[in-house]
């Protein structure tokens, strides 16, 4: 895929986009920590159970040069997208590719406890996978444990790390979303680059877009 050529309608994308951001707006008080730049994450040696029923830990996942974590799911119109709005899932297996060219792994993470008994199940999980093609790992975060300890509030939302586990980006995969964009900012291939070319990194902290992340009893 072409991340630069997208074809929208931009008037009817106008007219839904402000409550998505009307939505957006207070996922920032979702997660529960916010982790610090430059440090590294917590729990990359947990366990969890990937669509093909193994289980692996970001330690395990991740390559030479770091781990690309997205919180992700199977529904969210930010995701899956819709008439008006491609969904950012399309760009995954192209992501896959490129992060493996510099070096680094990917890997998708549903924690939608709240969903967990209907469209986020684990055998949802699988189906979602297999029409969309993932060529990544896609795990189950129980109890939205790795969501809470990052501060993750949307899907997706994207968190970047280096070999020693610190994290170096944290938000959205870029600018699609706004239809007043002056240009595509590529934020999270800018910071692969970072990782694998040494390349100054600009942004490293960019608000995340999408649908809030459904925990238990939120």
């Amino acid at each position: 895929m072409n991340l630069i050529t997208n074809t929208f309608k931009p008037f009817r994308i106008a007219l839904i986009l402000p409550t998505f951001l009307l939505l957006t707006s207070f996922l920032l008080v979702e997660g529960e920590n916010e982790l610090k730049f430059g440090k590294k994450i917590p729990l990359t040696d947990k366990q969890l159970k990937n669509i093909d029923n193994t289980s692996v830990s970001l330690d395990d996942l991740k390559k030479e040069n770091g781990l690309i974590i997205i919180f992700s799911c199977n529904t969210c119109p930010f995701v899956v997208g819709n008439e008006d709005f491609e969904g950012w899932e399309k760009q995954y297996n192209e992501i896959h590719s490129k992060a493996l060219e510099k070096g680094l792994g990917l890997v998708l993470i549903n924690s939608n406890e709240g969903k967990r008994d209907g469209d986020d199940s684990f055998d949802e999980m699988k189906i979602h996978a297999r029409k969309a093609g993932y060529k990544m790992p896609y795990l189950v975060d129980e109890n939205s444990e790795l969501a809470n300890a990052y501060g993750a509030k949307t899907t997706p939302h994207v968190f970047v790390i280096n070999n020693m586990n610190e994290l170096i980006y944290r938000g959205s995969i870029d600018n699609l979303w706004d239809t007043k964009r002056a240009e595509l900012e590529t934020y999270l291939y800018d910071a692969m680059n970072h990782l694998a070319d040494k390349k100054e990194l600009k942004n490293n902290d960019t608000p995340p877009r999408g649908c809030s992340i459904k925990r238990l009893n939120k």
